[in-house]
């Protein structure tokens, strides 16, 4: 057993010796004799984390969701409406997460707030939601975005080949799996690039858009043919409120974060407003130029839209998008991987996940099955089934998350809370939660219905591989016999013990 520990948990001086007497440098462990833990470091800085939530948010939602919220809404200025509401409804749940963030300072987010608050269980359920549905499968739609504006120009009268978007996507993520799990630096740096070029794109969109505006070209803001019913409303603000799905990632690596406590609101503030902006403007410059069933015809607006404005540049459009779903694809994969190895360092996931690669001082084995997960979904290339199934598991259990704020107000009023929200915001959230998941199990009723299964499915997995504490000594055994054997090949540690004096 002491072997085993020293396998699992340990710090690096002694490989850092051996680099030593090889004569190699090791810039990301410590010199020898030197005790230190393998930890995750805080290297990002304020804009670091508006570029981490801005390059979370803008992905492929804004180029998909125009066609579903038109959809379901009926006219143009009704879905305007929509596109509005969704970016303040977002507002108002990151100001409420800005408080947990700043209170409960843990790598997971809204799991490390449910597991403070509401016990091991829910939390898992929550962990289990996150990791097995809502990340993973955003990911895949993502990155499928990315391939299909890949694709576009080389087949500009159909739609690409199912197999060709999703080989591509399946690069899409390696790539960016090998990026992470190099150095966070350079998956900051990714990030930081492919934001600026998705908001470029977004600005030559709005930008064109509003001189069009300005040519009088009107007609199609109306509210002609709005279908007000409560159920199409709510499945409106599934499509809506996916394009704004990110808005929370920072939370999950505030431990990456330096001075967390001044730089997460002041990121939060700072992208949610950015993004509420340019999402409300991009679909006015999309219905200056193109008619509702011109949208509604479109697999991929922002391209149809380039065709009509930019002639013989209309590649150009196709282009930057595949830069935004890109930059977007390493965001959740970034902050997806630091959620997998929150979990595993409360005992809810496989120990393996909480490792960090000695030299990277990377989560490697975290980063690796967030994307082994994203390719499984990569099964099924029905983008807009993918986002109702995202869509009710993701604001049910973003809900749940914001009920830890005003419960942990009356439970613990001590707490330190360098920041205190009104608790009129979070009623107002919980308030709008209720409505965006319970109206469409009414109008949608095998999505939600298969969502529920999905998150039912956590609890047989809890009680069996949670709970069950006195397992068989065989199961006991090959567990440890298989992390050694990733530990080995991946060359990863846990976090070390305080050393014995």
């Amino acid at each position: 057993m002491a072997e085993e520990e020293s396998l699992t948990r340990g710090n690096i001086n002694d490989s850092n010796k051996d680099d030593k007497q090889n004569g190699n440098k090791n810039d990301g462990a410590p010199a020898a004799g030197q005790h230190q833990e393998v930890e995750l470091k805080a290297k990002m800085s304020l804009v670091n984390g508006v570029t981490v939530i801005v390059g979370s948010i803008i992905g492929s939602g804004i180029f998909v969701s125009p066609t579903g919220v038109l959809m379901h809404t009926g006219s143009v200025n009704l879905s305007l409406v929509v596109w509005v509401i969704s970016g303040l409804f977002s507002m108002v749940g990151a100001y409420c997460y800005a408080e947990l963030g700043c209170m409960i300072k843990k790598s997971g987010a809204d799991y490390a707030y449910i597991m403070e608050t509401f016990g091991p269980f829910l939390a898992f359920v929550r962990l289990w939601i996150e990791c097995m549905i809502v990340r993973p499968c955003s990911q895949a739609i993502v990155a499928l975005t990315f391939s299909v504006y890949v694709l576009k120009p080389f087949f500009p009268e159909c739609q690409p080949p199912d197999d060709s978007a999703r080989l591509l996507a399946v690069c899409c993520i390696c790539v960016l799996t090998f990026v992470n799990c190099w150095d966070v630096k350079w998956a900051t740096r990714v990030q930081d690039v492919f934001t600026y070029a998705k908001l470029l794109a977004l600005f030559i969109i709005i930008g064109t858009g509003l001189y069009e505006l300005a040519r009088g070209k009107t007609q199609y803001f109306t509210f002609e043919n709005s279908n007000a019913e409560v159920t199409s409303l709510a499945l409106s603000f599934y499509s809506g409120l996916f394009a704004y799905n990110g808005w929370n990632y920072l939370n999950f690596i505030i431990e990456e974060l330096k001075d967390p406590v001044k730089n997460l609101p002041r990121a939060i503030a700072i992208s949610c407003t950015l993004v509420t902006v340019v999402y409300v403007c991009a679909n006015v410059a999309f219905f200056s130029v193109l008619s509702p069933e011109e949208v509604l015809g479109s697999e991929a607006v922002a391209v149809t839209y380039a065709e009509r404005v930019f002639g013989i540049f209309a590649w150009t459009i196709p282009v930057f998008v595949a830069l935004s779903t890109f930059g977007a694809v390493n965001g959740i994969l970034l902050t997806s991987s630091r959620l997998f190895y929150a979990g595993a360092c409360e005992g809810q996931m496989p120990e393996i996940l909480t490792m960090i690669q000695i030299q990277r001082l990377t989560p490697t084995p975290a980063v690796l099955i967030m994307a082994l997960l994203s390719m499984l979904y990569l099964t099924s290339s029905d983008i807009f089934a993918l986002i109702n199934y995202v869509g009710f598991a993701t604001w049910l259990s973003i809900g749940v998350s914001v009920l830890c704020l005003p419960w942990l107000r009356w439970a613990q009023p001590n707490l330190n809370r360098p920041i205190r929200v009104n608790l009129i915001w979070p009623v107002i959230y919980l308030l709008a939660t209720i409505f965006v998941t319970v109206v469409p199990m009414y109008a949608s009723p095998v999505e939600t219905g298969y969502g529920v299964l999905m998150i039912l499915s956590s609890v047989p997995v809890y009680f069996l591989f949670i709970a069950w504490k006195n397992k068989p000594k065989w199961f006991q055994n090959t567990m440890v016999s298989f992390t050694r054997f990733l530990q080995k090949m991946l060359m990863v540690l846990g976090k070390t013990k305080p050393a014995q004096v």
